[in-house]
């Protein structure tokens, strides 16, 4: 029989309804044919994030390069580049007024300031999170946490939004793994109600919700997917799509950006571990990946809890979603759970 259940930290309402559905390794043929599509359409010599194309992009904001570069000024032998995005959704500007359009102060609007980067995340244009080695994928997350420094001090920045978009369905047309940083001036509304969630759960009970929520998760190990000296990975009790994935971190903190070395460099080993995971174990499915931290002003906190969610696009949301809010997931997270424990995870360093 399906199931309702609450998220806590919105009070949303998913339905669980696996009888509507195959089980979790049936989702592998919903790949195979766009895979091999896909892969007929992509051409190396117009991708403008390959080595020998800098100019394409315009200048890094920040470079890594290889260890056995022979010289920083070698453009063929970087290991990463940050650089702003050519089609920004946000501009760098300083103007952040709110300002109404026809009478009554009915619609309000503002300059689109901010930032926008694109995170190159390695030279090779066929790889993705899940086959590159330990040290390329460190250096990923220390480019988010150095680039998140930087924006987040610049002026009338409130909100730092760090995304993955995995293949086509995830909204990316640009198969050679990248990333992406915006900040913005604004918290929207659903970030407001997470964090106000989050504020009432404390005032009522004096702790973390987050916290809470993984010392359920790992007493009951149902849906545990795996678990490292810094990091808990958890299907969602409320999961609202398919092998909804969320990586936690044990030690509390409402800032992705203040993780320590040890930290980082495990997180590196979580996300090969799980991205691994879903690669082999569903044929590589394009998903979208967020680094959900606390907005400016909620810095520190004690009652947020910053942490990685990963959706895998295995459906479309359709008409009941859209409609009622309420999400419709057609398979059960234990087993979603389950399944992944199973499949080989490559973690290589």
């Amino acid at each position: 029989m399906p199931e309702l259940r609450q998220n806590p930290m919105t009070k949303d309402w998913v339905i669980i309804a696996p009888e509507r559905n195959k089980r979790p390794d049936q989702f592998v043929r919903h790949k195979a044919q766009e895979k091999i599509r896909k892969q007929e359409r992509e051409e190396t010599a117009a991708c403008p994030f390959c080595p020998g194309k800098e100019d394409i992009c315009g200048e890094a904001v920040l470079t890594y390069y290889q260890q056995d570069s022979p010289g920083q000024g070698a453009k063929s032998t970087w290991s990463l580049r940050v650089v702003r995005n050519k089609f920004p959704a946000l501009v760098e500007g300083e103007e952040k007024a709110r300002i109404t359009e026809g009478s009554g102060n009915f619609f309000i609007k503002m300059s689109g300031m901010g930032f926008h980067e694109v995170v190159i995340e390695h030279p090779g244009h066929f790889q993705t999170i899940a086959t590159m080695p330990l040290e390329a994928v460190e250096g990923v997350i220390s480019s988010y946490i150095e680039r998140y420094r930087a924006l987040i001090r610049r002026p009338n920045i409130e909100l730092i939004t760090i995304f993955r978009n995995n293949g086509p369905r995830a909204g990316t047309s640009i198969r050679h793994p990248h990333s992406q940083i915006i900040a913005s001036p604004i918290v929207p509304i659903h970030i407001r109600h997470v964090v106000e969630e989050a504020v009432r759960y404390y005032d009522t009970m004096g702790t973390c919700i987050y916290c809470n929520m993984m010392d359920q998760e790992k007493v009951s190990g149902k849906r545990v997917i795996s678990e490292s000296e810094h990091f808990l990975v958890i299907a969602p009790f409320f999961s609202r799509s398919p092998f909804e994935t969320w990586i936690l971190p044990k030690k509390h903190r409402a800032s992705f950006a203040k993780i320590s070395t040890l930290e980082k460099r495990d997180l590196a080993g979580v996300l090969i571990n799980i991205l691994s995971r879903l690669y082999h174990g569903l044929d590589d499915p394009d998903y979208n990946y967020m680094i959900h931290s606390a907005p400016y002003q909620e810095d520190p906190a004690d009652y947020y809890h910053w942490h990685v969610q990963i959706l895998p696009k295995l459906y479309e949301v359709a008409g009941f979603e859209l409609g009622s809010g309420i999400y419709l997931n057609s398979t059960c997270p234990e087993e979603n759970a389950q399944y992944l424990k199973e499949i080989r995870a490559d973690v290589s360093g």
